[in-house]
C-alpha cells in the first residue's frame, strides 16, 4: 500500500502526461494539447516514469498510450527552442549539473543523460512487461510515430496521419525506428515512407501493417480498452511478458549483428554535442567492415569519449546500449 501511495503522488506531480489506472488498464496520455502534444525531455521522462509505474503495479494489465485533444497524437518533438533542441550542450532543459556534463563543460556521450531521448522511451516501450496498444487520436510524425513502433498493437482514429518526415529534414530516422519499422512493414513500405518523407492517411497506414485497424474518433480509446481486455482478459500476467519478450527477441538471437542498427540513427542524426561543421568534415574518413556492413560513411567524433568500447571509440558503447537486441559490436 505505501508503494502504490508513492506511485500515485509521483503519478499527480507529472506536467506534460496524464496517467489513468482503472480496470486493469493503465491510460497514459500525453497532454500537451495546445502544443499537439509535441515531445520534450521533460515528457520523456514522464512517460518512462509511467512505464516504470506499469511494470511495477500488478493490477495493471496492459497499456495504453495516447494523445490529448483531437488535433494530435504527437507532432514530434517540441522545437520551440530552434537549433537548441538537437544540441544537448546548449539545451534550456538539461540541467547544468547532471551526469553527461563533465567539470570543463564537454558532454559525457557515454553518459544516459546524453543519449537519444526518443531512443530511451522507446527502448523503454520494448522493454515493458504488459501489452501496449497505440491509440493514435490523430497527426503523429517524427517521434510521435517511432514511439509506435515497439508498441504490440497500433489503433487510428480515422483523422489520424502518419509521418516519417526526417528526410525532409535532412536527417534520418531516430529511436531506432531503422529497426523496428521493417520488421513491422517490410523493408520495401518502410523504404518508400521514409525515402518520400510525406504523412499519409490511416487507410493507407493500415493497408501497409502499421496499424491494426481504424475506428472513429469518438470510438477509439473504447475499442482500445476492449481490444486491452479480449488481450487479457484470461491469459496469465507471467506468460504474456515472457511471451512479449520471446516473440520480439527471439528471431535475432541468433543472428550476427556486425553493429547496432540504429548505429545509423545516431551517426547521422548525429550526436548534438558535434557542432555541423565539424560533423561535415569527418564524414567519410572511416573504413572497415562496419562501413561495409552498412554502407554508409560515418562520422567520427575527434575525441571518442571514455569508457567506450569498438572501433566506433566513443559512439560503440552509445549506440550499442540504444539497440533493441543488447547484442555486442564486433565489428
Amino acid at each position: 500500500m505505501k508503494r502504490r501511495k508513492q506511485r500515485e503522488d509521483d503519478m499527480a506531480d507529472y506536467n506534460t502526461i496524464k496517467v489513468d489506472i482503472s480496470e486493469g488498464i493503465l491510460t497514459l496520455t500525453m497532454n500537451r494539447p495546445e502544443k499537439m502534444n509535441a515531445f520534450t525531455s521533460e515528457m520523456m521522462q514522464e512517460m518512462i516514469s509511467a512505464f516504470d509505474v506499469a511494470d511495477a503495479d500488478d493490477s495493471v494489465r496492459a497499456v495504453i498510450v495516447t494523445g490529448s485533444g483531437d488535433r494530435a497524437f504527437c507532432a514530434g518533438a517540441d522545437l520551440s527552442a530552434g537549433a537548441k533542441t538537437f544540441d544537448y550542450a546548449d539545451r534550456d532543459d538539461r540541467d547544468t549539473n547532471a551526469g553527461a556534463v563533465n567539470a570543463d563543460g564537454s558532454i559525457d556521450l557515454s553518459h544516459e543523460d546524453a543519449r537519444d531521448g526518443g531512443g530511451r522511451l522507446t527502448l523503454r516501450i520494448f522493454n515493458c512487461k504488459k501489452p501496449v496498444i497505440g491509440a493514435i487520436n490523430g497527426a503523429a510524425v517524427g517521434i510521435g510515430v517511432t514511439m509506435q513502433l515497439p508498441m504490440d498493437f497500433r489503433l487510428a482514429s480515422s483523422s489520424a496521419r502518419f509521418g516519417f518526415v526526417f528526410a525532409r529534414r535532412g536527417i534520418v530516422p531516430e529511436a531506432a525506428s531503422s529497426w523496428f519499422l521493417p520488421r513491422l512493414v517490410g523493408i520495401s513500405q518502410a523504404l518508400e515512407w521514409c525515402y518520400s518523407g510525406r504523412v499519409f492517411g490511416a487507410e493507407e497506414a493500415l493497408k501497409g501493417g502499421l496499424v491494426h485497424s481504424i475506428h472513429a474518433p469518438e470510438d477509439l480509446l473504447a475499442a482500445a480498452r476492449a481490444f486491452a481486455h479480449e488481450l487479457t482478459a484470461e491469459s496469465a500476467p507471467v506468460s504474456i511478458a515472457l511471451t512479449r519478450q520471446m516473440l520480439w527477441r527471439m528471431p535475432i538471437a541468433d543472428m550476427h549483428i556486425p553493429c547496432p542498427p540504429c548505429c545509423r540513427d545516431h551517426l547521422a542524426l548525429l550526436h548534438p554535442s558535434i557542432p555541423h561543421g565539424q560533423r561535415m568534415r569527418h564524414i567519410g574518413k572511416v573504413k572497415g567492415p562496419l562501413c561495409t556492413a552498412l554502407g554508409i560513411n560515418l562520422a567520427i567524433h575527434p575525441r571518442p569519449p571514455p569508457k567506450c568500447a569498438g572501433r566506433l571509440g566513443g559512439f560503440g558503447l552509445f549506440i550499442q546500449n540504444q539497440h533493441p537486441a543488447q547484442r555486442p559490436c564486433r565489428a
